[in-house]
């Protein structure tokens, strides 16, 4: 199966700093691939990366069957990648649905009638569709963090990008929202999901790869990366056979 989104030797450093070590991966139709590293580890640089805000110093990126190494961030979205941020960053001053609606006409390409009832369709997917009328600014955390997906969503991604979503969320919060994104993997968009929660993680994609100091160190099924000694010792802390 021909990947929907694939990095060949992508490199990127800020002076003597690494955060892209000829990073080589790919993301296949429809899959969810988690991405676990220690903090600095260069997660969110891959990110900016993929999307566009970053540009590659090496290497290629290729979506869609198209080489998007040069393509602007706005192209990348409007071609149908997009992303949540780990720290949510709404327009504060506009109601949820007007955050949403800036998605859907910027990132979609729509208009009218057709904007409104994407950005409709998914507060109502979010859990949002009763605060679509709130200031985005008095939202809880929860529901900022739905907002950002929702977001993301209104750009109609086929590559959806979530940075830390559960990120300080309650237990049972957490829950819905891995409820949430699993509702969204069943339309079928391919997930790219850092996350510091691992069960959160673990209870949703097929495949994780393991990233530190800008380096893929490890790539495979969660049972097996979790189990590696590696990843053990240089991501949860643990040495030797502890």
């Amino acid at each position: 199966m021909t990947p929907i989104l694939e990095l060949s030797e992508v490199t990127k450093s800020f002076g003597a700093v690494t955060v892209a070590d000829a990073q080589s991966w790919s993301l296949a139709p429809g899959e969810a691939l988690g991405v676990l590293g220690p903090n600095g580890a260069g997660k969110t640089s891959m990110f900016n990366l993929v999307t566009g805000t970053l540009s590659a110093d090496g290497g290629t990126i290729r979506y869609d069957g198209h080489d998007i190494t040069n393509w602007s961030a706005a192209r990348r979205c409007r071609a149908g990648i997009a992303r949540s941020f780990q720290v949510p960053q709404p327009f504060s001053g506009m109601t949820v649905f007007e955050n949403t609606l800036v998605a859907a006409t910027q990132g979609a390409n729509l208009s009218g009638a057709q904007a409104d009832a994407l950005c409709l369709e998914v507060l109502d997917r979010t859990g949002l569709l009763g605060r679509a009328n709130t200031l985005a600014g008095g939202l809880t955390l929860l529901d900022r963090k739905r907002l950002e997906l929702a977001r993301a969503l209104c750009a109609r991604p086929k590559v959806l990008l979530l940075d830390e979503i559960a990120g300080g969320l309650t237990e049972n919060e957490c829950k819905s929202l891995i409820e949430t994104i699993k509702q969204i993997r069943e339309t079928g968009v391919s997930i790219v999901w850092i996350e510091h929660v691992v069960h959160a993680l673990l209870a949703v994609v097929d495949r994780l790869i393991v990233i530190d100091f800008g380096k893929l160190i490890a790539q495979g099924a969660p049972d097996e990366i979790m189990q590696s000694q590696e990843v053990r010792e240089i991501y949860l802390g643990i040495e030797g056979d502890a």
